[in-house]
This record gives structure tokens, sequence and C-alpha cells, in this order.
């Protein structure tokens, strides 16, 4: 009975590239089991990659709710985002810099309150109905009013960017829904550079270096602040002699090299990391955090560039090449990103210079550290 019952689970957490603790009910031993296929070392070894894949997995965690298993990701939070239209400011959980250890027991804390209990009974009573939430109230109300279903299934969306309307079919509560509540309730979430530097620094820690007292002075930090406040895609742009400039041809690339994504600015609106480079197979595995996704993987998610192996000198700015991740606008309804995919979005405003790849010169030594263990 045993095997019986952790073996579809076990698949569950493969294909979910799943978290590193799974709630198993009444199985230690299953629990045990399902610890060991998500274990992000067995596949990428102790190296940088492993590491890498290591704290990406942290944004991952795996519940039960609403008597289904969960594999719910950090979501995607940026200040000042969405508040052009509203008359109220807000701010997310540190600011959308802080790190899992900070963000998944307040995450809990959302997930065990009365108002989320609420929210899974309004989700799952067998009613159709619009949940409109409103993210500076840090609240929700539902509609079952026929008209206003109606215009959301006819695409005439009424939400406003602090306000999202999201048409749900009352047949029980999804891991999208539990991600709407988190982000529009919860203020819960990492920003594309908060996450970047999540990954960086657990990746220095285990080479023996803090990264954030390094990079203090550069950074600007005041006595007694957390560093992380500090990091935006700005700075992983900045001229400095901490940040190094790397040719964007893909012979040249590493893991842990940041990818960025050029607004139409001209400043760096995106940022991304590189987990791994399969030469042979021609293909890049990066990173990164955004809600400008489908809806299943809005927040931290994985990402891929294929390439031709024999052509090895391309450039990622090569219209050739095939990036997998499409942009969609995070919630249905609103407007869709200007830009079809990630590759799409890179070699978006050349004339402003495009996108570009750099990496951290205080990261190094705890890189080569970590590669020959």
């Amino acid at each position: 009975m045993r095997g019986e019952a952790v073996f579809p689970l076990v698949l569950l957490v493969l294909v979910l590239a799943g978290p590193r603790t799974f709630l198993a009910a009444d199985d230690t031993g299953g629990a045990e089991a399902l610890e060991a296929f998500s274990d992000p070392f067995r596949i990428w070894g102790r190296g940088l990659e492993g590491w890498i894949e290591e704290a990406y997995r942290l944004c991952f965690k795996t519940k039960i709710i609403g008597g289904k298993v969960m594999n719910l990701r950090m979501p995607f939070a940026q200040n000042n985002e969405r508040d052009t239209l509203s008359e109220e400011g807000w701010e997310f959980l540190g600011g959308g810099k802080g790190n899992p250890d900070f963000l998944w027991p307040l995450v809990d804390e959302a997930l065990q309150s009365g108002d989320f209990g609420a929210y899974t009974d309004a989700l799952s009573d067998g009613r159709e109905k619009v949940i409109i939430f409103d993210i500076p109230r840090q609240s929700w109300t539902s509609s079952r009013d026929l008209f206003d279903i109606a215009r959301m299934k006819a695409g005439a969306y009424r939400g406003l960017p602090h306000r999202p309307y999201v048409l749900v079919s009352g047949q029980g509560i999804e891991e999208t829904d539990v991600y709407n509540y988190l982000y529009c309730v919860g203020l819960a979430g990492m920003d594309c550079s908060g996450f970047v530097w999540h990954i960086l620094s657990r990746v220095a820690r285990q080479g023996g270096l803090d990264l954030g007292r390094a990079l203090s002075r550069s950074l600007g930090v005041r006595r007694g602040d957390d560093p992380s406040w500090y990091v935006g895609t700005s700075f992983f742009n900045a001229r400095s002699s901490h940040i190094i400039a790397v040719k964007d041809e893909i012979s040249n690339l590493k893991p842990a090299d940041i990818l960025l994504f050029r607004g139409s600015g001209g400043d760096m609106s995106h940022s991304a990391i590189i987990q791994s480079i399969d030469f042979s197979a021609g293909l890049i595995r990066y990173l990164q955090c955004t809600d400008e996704a489908p809806l299943s993987e809005r927040g931290a998610h994985e990402s891929f560039i294929y390439f031709d192996p024999r052509q090895p000198q391309a450039s990622l700015g090569d219209p050739g090449l095939r990036w997998s991740q499409k942009r969609y606008a995070p919630f249905p309804g609103e407007q869709d990103s200007p830009f079809s995919d990630d590759g799409e979005r890179y070699r978006a405003f050349p004339e402003l210079g495009g996108g570009r790849v750099v990496r951290l010169r205080a990261l190094e030594t705890a890189i080569e550290k970590l590669n020959k263990r």
C-alpha cells in the first residue's frame, strides 16, 4: 500500500521540479523518498549549477489546499508597478526584496487566515462568479451578477491595475487562485532583481562570501540596513568595477551570468539569471521572476533558449535562436505584453543598445570554490 500511495506523488514532484519539503500526511518513509527525488544535487551536482538550482527551489513550497496537492511558487511583486491609477499606495512585504526565508512564514500566515478560508470557500461553492481584488486595501469581494460574468466572458475587462478582476468557476481553488490571493491580498513576492540577488547571494554564501557585505559600499547601504533593499536591475547595469560586461555570444556565457532586458526609456527593466548551458544539446536554462507569463508560470519560473550546437558563436540577439518563454498579461483581460516572448524582449530597442549580459566580479572566487567540490 505504501508503494502505491507514494508512486504518483513522486511523479508529481518530478514533473513540477518540486521543493525540498513535501507535506505527506502519514507516510514518513514516503516523505523521505520525495525529498530525495526533489534534491537538486542529484541532477546538477555540488558545483555552481547545483547551488543555483537549490536557491531556485527554495522559491517553491508544496502544500495541500482545498484537498489538492499544490506546488506553490513565489509570486512576482514589484513596488509601484500597479499604483498609477490608485489614490492609495502600498508596499509588498520586504519591498519585493525579501528572500524565501523571510517570505514563506508570512505566506503561511496568510494561508492560515480566516480570510483565506473564506476565499477558498467562495471558489468552491459551485457557483460561477467574478472575484474583485483591491490591492491597496488587501481585500477581495465577489460578484455573481450575470452582467459582470458576461462582460468577463466577452472580453470586456472592467478591472484596473490596482483592482484586478478574475472570473472563477466555483469548482474549487487552483494554484493560480492561490497566487492571486498572495499577490493581491498577502502582498507577498519578489521582484526580478530581488530574485536574482537571492540566487547570487545564496550561491556566494555557499562559496564562503557574504555578498551583501562585500558590495555594501558600492550599493550605498546605510548602517543596519539589509543590502537586498538597495539592489535593483539598475545596479546590475551600472558602470562599476563590480560589474563585468560579457559579450553575449553563447560560447562566452556561464552559469550565474545575468541577463538584462532593456526598457523603452533606455534603462534595463528586467533581469534574469543563467542556471546552466548545455553546449552539446544546444540549450540554455535561465531563471527569473516575473508576472508577464502564462498564468501557471507567474512568479519564479524556469525558461529556455534553444540554439544550434554547431554555432556557439551566435549572439543572444540572433533572431534564429528560439526562446521558449512566452509573455502574457498578468491577469486575463489586461493589456497584453508588447513582446510575444523573451527573445523579442531581449532584442527590443536595438537603437538603445538592446539586451546585455553581465556578471559579478565579487563572485568569481566563490564560484571557483564551488566548482572544485
